[in-house]
């Protein structure tokens, strides 16, 4: 086990006029689990794939342990990597597949087989040895990939979206495996997925990316309750975080006929703003009597929970077609009509968050 940095890690691409990752800045704890999340083409399996060392480092170093591995062949850098479509030998059983990589490093069959049938019990293969990778279901077929991982026992695991080709239910069983083996093993695990559920529900801290750069990277927790700015603010959560532009004026932001109250302390740093974007929760909201009005749109009952989604009242034909869709959640016993209009109010002040349309950084605590 060991600990991973990225000390202003920087790829570029030839012919690419920016950096697919720029001045990456990342310190990665003995056996924690991080997950790299964010849009497509942010950069995130390019950096999984710099420390991997299948991408060159065109910038800074990165360091595995105290050794710097950032000129190392993949060979000498003692991780063992899951992709995407698994990328297992058909012709070979599983339990060949799992051993392969210690028979080339020459390790003695003896051992190689007790590593091969520990793996095996770890991950509920031990029934599938034999069989060979077109006689398994995708799940299964991602455990063995998983198990030749193991088998290595190196000092990082990394997965590049190893959940991806799996359909929506194996997905979230499995993720929950994955993330319990990890806890077992200790073992330091870089994983990158798009998917900020898999990020938020298995991660001990989420680094969040975009455009190459390194936004806020924290506990799951922390990134839903105190997002740095707005990108972090409406990628994370599902559904997502509501943001809201409107006027500032004395005591808040109008938005609508409805002025939302903010802080003192919060107002006194714009100085040269007029409009600020509001970010509420759809759970942090409650239908009040006073509150911004909202047309609504649809009504999803979910069972628990009702959804309702729609746009800002009083606004004209034009401008609803342009309009952000907002959406809260209510209970489900008594959720407003379609076609009514309502008036929500954040439930709690502490739950909104404010952030400045310029700089795109929060400002509320």
């Amino acid at each position: 086990m060991a600990t991973v940095s990225f000390k202003d890690a920087t790829r570029v691409y030839p012919g690419a006029d920016h950096p697919a990752v720029d001045k990456l800045n990342l310190e990665i704890g003995d056996g924690e689990f991080m997950v790299l999340v964010g849009p497509s083409g942010c950069g995130k399996s390019t950096s999984l794939r710099m420390l991997a060392g299948l991408e060159e480092v065109n910038a800074g170093k990165i360091m595995i342990g105290d050794r710097d591995v950032t000129d190392l062949p993949p060979k000498d850098r003692d991780i063992a990597m899951v992709f995407q479509n698994y990328a297992l030998y058909p012709h070979m059983t599983v339990a060949d597949n799992m051993g392969f990589a210690l028979k080339m490093a020459g390790i003695p069959k003896a051992e190689r087989d007790s590593r091969v049938l520990e793996a095996a019990h770890l991950l509920g293969l031990e029934s599938f040895l034999a069989r060979k990778p077109k006689a398994l279901s995708g799940g299964q077929r991602q455990r063995v990939a998983m198990g030749r991982a193991i088998v290595r026992q190196p000092q990082v695991f990394l997965m590049d979206e190893p959940l991806s080709n799996l359909d929506a239910k194996l997905r979230v069983s499995t993720r929950t495996q994955i993330a319990a083996l990890q806890t077992r093993l200790g073992v330091t695990t870089v994983y990158v997925t798009h998917d900020q559920v898999e990020a938020m529900t298995m991660g001990d801290r989420v680094a969040v990316l975009k455009d190459g750069i390194l936004q806020q990277v924290d506990s799951p927790l922390t990134l839903y309750d105190q997002p740095a700015n707005l990108f972090v603010a409406g990628f994370i959560g599902s559904p997502a975080m509501n943001l809201i532009t409107g006027q500032v004026v004395e005591g808040g932001v109008k938005v609508g006929d409805y002025t939302v109250p903010v802080p003192r302390e919060v107002l006194a740093k714009v100085t040269d703003e007029k409009t600020l974007v509001l970010g509420i929760r759809p759970e942090a909201f409650k239908i009040a009597t006073e509150g911004v009005g909202l047309d609504v749109d649809v009504v999803e009952e979910t069972g628990a929970d009702a959804y309702v989604y729609g746009t800002l009242s009083g606004l004209d034909t034009d401008e609803k077609m342009t309009a952000q869709q907002i959406v809260a959640r209510v209970s489900a016993r008594t959720p407003p009509q379609r076609g009514t209009t309502v008036r929500l109010a954040p439930s709690d002040p502490s739950n909104m968050h404010v952030f400045s349309e310029k700089t795109q950084e929060r400002l509320s605590k």
